[in-house]
């Protein structure tokens, strides 16, 4: 079953005013899924993603995690086990003396057995590509800040959420640790079959890796669809303060030439792809 959000609404409110974060939020996420979120700095992304395990309550509308509603308390509970959250520089959650004490916070609060929370912590730090001989008596203050990351990363799959919802995890990371997030993303997709939604401001890797793509502006959708539909609309995205990934921008300059280029090659490598078939059919 589906994360479904219908008709959802969310107003901060001091005691000078209020502001519109969201208004008549409706959609759906499929189970599996890589699912996209963008939008300019303030449209309320991260207040999106924040109400779908419950952290902000759903006051207006209504959010179902696999069927259970998050407006029941009882139901809450179940929901949120489903759903893990991992932050925008997560390594600022590392609290623990150990490495593996951190990771084991969550499991422990289950309260799983000893055994139990010892396999999801050695299992998940080998997810993350931390070695368990050599990371799990280190204080996670001594790590490097990538090494943080995957730490803080490996506490929330030590959950083992069915939703994963990451905000801007790329943030701060050099091209190769980049790369190293978005391929654990994958592996857990693939061989896990967790359903990852991510926002983030990189149309480049949304390209690469989503399925889905949900675009805010000022709290509302402005477009919800297939990652290569959305980029058709890239003068649109402009005016919204986003770009569309440089193969996308590339092509638009090719059929304004005459040439037909599909709406698939969309990122770099299946540019690639359909040039090299033109020229050795040329």
């Amino acid at each position: 079953m589906p994360i479904t959000v219908n008709d959802l609404s969310y107003q901060y409110t001091d005691a000078a005013h209020s502001t519109t974060a969201l208004s008549h939020v409706t959609f759906t996420i499929e189970e599996g899924s890589f699912f996209a979120i963008a939008g300019h700095t303030g449209s309320g992304k991260t207040t999106l993603v924040q109400h779908l395990n419950g952290l902000i309550p759903c006051t207006e509308g209504t959010i179902t995690v696999d069927g259970h509603s998050l407006a029941d308390k009882k139901e809450r509970s179940i929901a949120r086990a489903l759903v893990g959250m991992v932050f925008q520089y997560p390594e600022y959650q590392l609290f623990a003396e150990t490495v593996f004490d951190d990771i084991a916070f969550g499991p422990k609060n289950l309260k799983l057995p000893e055994n139990d929370v010892k396999e999801r912590v050695l299992k998940s730090m080998e997810l993350v590509g931390l070695d368990p001989e050599q990371f799990r008596e280190k204080s996670p203050f001594e790590l490097s800040g990538g090494e943080k990351r995957r730490a803080a990363l490996a506490g929330v799959l030590a959950m083992q959420p069915k939703y994963l919802v990451l905000d801007e995890p790329m943030a701060g990371l050099d091209p190769i640790g980049r790369q190293s997030i978005l391929a654990l993303l994958e592996r857990l997709r693939s061989e896990f079959g967790t359903t990852i939604i991510m926002i983030s401001h990189s149309m480049e890797d949304i390209a690469r890796h989503a399925t889905m793509l949900l675009v805010l502006d000022h709290g509302q959708i402005a477009y919800l669809d297939r990652p290569e539909i959305v980029f058709e609309h890239a003068e649109e995205l402009f005016r919204l303060g986003l770009s569309v990934p440089q193969a996308t921008y590339l092509g638009m300059l090719l059929k304004q030439k005459g040439f037909d280029v599909p709406k698939s090659a969309n990122n770099a490598e299946a540019l690639a792809r359909w040039l090299k078939e033109k020229i050795d059919h040329a």
